[in-house]
């Protein structure tokens, strides 16, 4: 697959690749992009289903993974540094374990090497399965304004930051006049388990310990997608991690404390 990408820095410099989340894409890592462009170069990719990268019939961890194979070699890029957050996490793991060679440094921000059902009704399965319920029904209805839309999903999740979020997905196409979704909600409602719980610890099994390439695990302080539990685990996989912790920050770290993120990737980098 194709996929869609933002580009800073130049191409004499060392290289590093970003790889956003769930519901998100390139646009939500311009701002770190350009910084860290000042002095490498820099390629944010969307990832398929989502952003402006085609869609897909399937949404699996290994999909994604020969996705960024294949831009690896579209854009002739030998070695790189990966960060990715979230889904994007599991994805830079995946790839990481898989093609070690292509891999200067691995960074993951704000999500673990885990099967995420563990948590039961903590799980953030029914949240996410909410969500994509909700912008299924955004793309069904007549809305005439984002602001309708932007009500309508408060209404449903009740997550100011969260509907912010959301909000830059939807878009009015131009040929239907109708207000639709840039990630693919069915696929990606369709394979909500695959997210989940793929990359987890069991996955890494066969791989551990894993010391081809320095990594650095960033953990929002506020959020619970890494506990102490989990980095017992992250150790077990990578021996030598790197464990930043960024203060008053929850899931979204890179958004929410983007000074001190930044600061972290730089020490790291």
């Amino acid at each position: 697959m194709k996929l869609f990408f933002r580009e800073e820095g130049k191409e004499n410099k060392s290289t590093i690749v970003i790889v956003h989340g769930l519901y998100g894409s390139s646009d939500n890592w311009l701002t770190v992009g350009k910084k860290l462009g000042q002095n490498f170069h820099v390629y944010m990719v969307d990832q398929r289903n989502h952003g402006r990268s085609p869609n897909a019939d399937s949404h699996t961890y290994e999909d994604m993974t020969e996705d960024l194979a294949s831009f690896f070699e579209e854009h002739h890029i030998e070695k790189a540094t990966i960060v990715g957050h979230s889904m994007g996490g599991k994805t830079a793991m995946a790839f990481a374990a898989d093609y070690p060679e292509k891999v200067n440094k691995l960074i993951v921000a704000d999500i673990s090497p885990k099967n995420y059902f563990e948590l039961e009704e903590k799980s953030q399965y029914y949240l996410h399965q909410y969500i994509l319920e909700s912008l299924k029904e955004v793309r069904n209805q007549q809305f005439e304004s984002r602001e309708e839309i932007a009500d309508f999903l408060k209404l449903k999740l009740d997550v100011d930051n969260l509907v912010l979020f959301l909000l830059k997905n939807v878009y009015r196409n131009k040929e239907t006049k109708k207000f639709d979704c840039r990630i693919n909600v069915d696929v990606l409602f369709d394979y909500l388990d695959e997210i989940i719980s793929g990359v987890n610890y069991r996955w890494f099994e066969d791989r551990m310990p894993i010391f081809n390439y320095p990594t650095l695990f960033i953990k929002g302080a506020d959020s619970e997608y890494i506990t102490d539990t989990d980095i017992i685990k992250i150790k077990e996989i990578y021996p030598e991690v790197q464990i930043s912790t960024i203060p008053n920050a929850g899931h979204w770290l890179h958004a929410e404390q983007p000074k001190l993120f930044m600061e972290a990737l730089e020490r790291f980098i």
